[in-house]
């Protein structure tokens, strides 16, 4: 079971006069992490390093730090946490004290990981992709009933007919939101499955 977070948010901490704090935020797509990063990072700061996670989609920076002692361990705390579609920045502040590699990591990735425990989480739900074309007399209903099955309205293309909708929803709800749609259209109209 994965998790992401309901909101954005943050943690700081002192390690060996070193200061670093940790934010983190829900992201949807690599462009919104990527944006998240740029819009939070401090040019004043000695180290702004960052990772992400959107399913199998990944990347982190080390920022200048020695090779696999930031970005690594901050994707490692996310993983770790049981976190997806997540992005974590954590800036450094440079104490003067070396803290050696395994400090460096420990550091990186101990502030990530206190950062997810801290915000509010929430259960990712996979959904599954459907489309159907819903004709413009039920489509008022049918949009209006979308949220009883959980289910997100992706896309909408408007024709002559109706429009043709891209929806997310749970699996277990398709069974049910098939028959919505057929008895609203009176079986002309199908929800089926993309893949």
């Amino acid at each position: 079971m994965s998790f992401t977070l309901a909101g954005p948010c943050s943690h700081r901490e002192e390690i060996r006069k070193s200061r670093f704090l940790a934010l983190s935020a829900p992201v949807a797509s690599p462009a919104e992490a990527q944006a998240f990063v740029a819009a939070h990072s401090d040019a004043g700061a000695s180290h702004n390093c960052w990772a992400w996670k959107i399913g199998g989609q990944y990347r982190f920076s080390d920022d200048g730090e020695p090779g696999g002692t930031a970005g690594r361990p901050i994707l490692a705390a996310i993983e770790g946490q049981d976190c997806d579609r997540v992005a974590v920045l954590v800036i450094r502040w440079y104490g003067g004290i070396q803290l050696g590699t395994g400090g460096l990591a420990r550091a990186y990735g101990g502030s990530a990981a206190k950062c997810l425990q801290g915000g509010e989480r929430r259960e990712l739900v996979a959904r599954l992709r459907c489309a159907c074309h819903c004709g413009f007399a039920e489509l008022p209903l049918f949009r209006a009933r979308l949220a009883e099955f959980d289910a997100l309205l992706e896309s909408e293309t408007f024709d002559g007919q109706g429009a043709g909708l891209t929806l997310a929803l749970p699996e277990a709800q398709l069974p049910a939101l098939q028959r919505l749609l057929a008895d609203i259209s009176r079986g002309r109209s199908h929800l089926q499955r993309l893949e």
